[in-house]
Parts: C-alpha cells; sequence; structure tokens
C-alpha cells in the first residue's frame, strides 16, 4: 500500500530550533555585510 504523505501532523507538536542553531544564525548575520557597488550588491563575510 503507497504511503500517504497529506495527513497533517499533530497541532500539539512545536518545532523550536536548538540554541545552536539560533547562535549559528546570529552569528552569521552579525559577520554579514552588503556593499552596493554601482547596480551591483555584494555580500562580504567578516570570518
Amino acid at each position: 500500500m503507497a504511503k500517504l504523505y497529506t495527513k497533517k501532523t499533530s497541532p500539539t507538536q512545536e518545532m523550536l530550533p536548538k540554541k545552536e542553531t539560533v547562535s549559528f544564525i546570529l552569528n552569521y548575520s552579525k559577520a554579514l555585510k552588503v556593499v552596493k557597488v554601482g547596480e551591483e550588491n555584494v555580500e562580504i563575510n567578516a570570518n
């Protein structure tokens, strides 16, 4: 029998990120600089 992927998950199941994931995203966003050069944007990661 084919597996049905249309079943909805329980709404009580909370999907919370790990502290490490939040820390990684915050640190990455602090190190990222966007510089406009003429008509283009250049992304620079200062790591």
